[in-house]
């Protein structure tokens, strides 16, 4: 049997989106409260009776959320554009490694709006 496990981390930052139209809001420096979930999936263990320790998420999660809560995200290498999207992504550059089995890197920059990155 095959599963997808997701887990949900938050954290509280800010950002301005440099490359938007003139005039555009989000131009202007703000902040979400953003909310990020990483999915993994694979076999269950017949003899645990689970995929993986949950615990394995917060392990590859905590670096990240070290540089990312309460901070400006266009400071960040790699997030000088920190869109919804380019985050994804960054996050799933920096989480892949230490968790192969990671599927997909939901980001929620509102209660409403999300980007969902599956990988390359």
């Amino acid at each position: 049997m095959n599963v997808r496990l997701v887990h949900e981390f938050r954290f509280e930052a800010a950002h301005r989106l440099p490359k938007v139209p003139p005039g555009h809001k989000c131009a202007r420096l703000h902040g979400h409260s953003f909310r990020v979930e990483l999915a993994v999936a694979g076999p269950v263990d017949p003899g645990t009776g689970w995929f993986i320790d949950y615990q394995l998420l917060y392990d590859a999660w905590t670096p990240l959320d070290s540089l990312l809560d309460h901070n400006y995200l266009n400071e960040l290498p790699g997030l000088e554009n920190p869109t919804s999207e380019l985050l994804a992504a960054w996050v799933w550059e920096r989480i892949k490694p230490a968790l192969p089995s990671l599927v997909r890197v939901t980001v929620f920059e509102t209660c409403e709006a999300r980007c969902e990155y599956e990988g390359r």
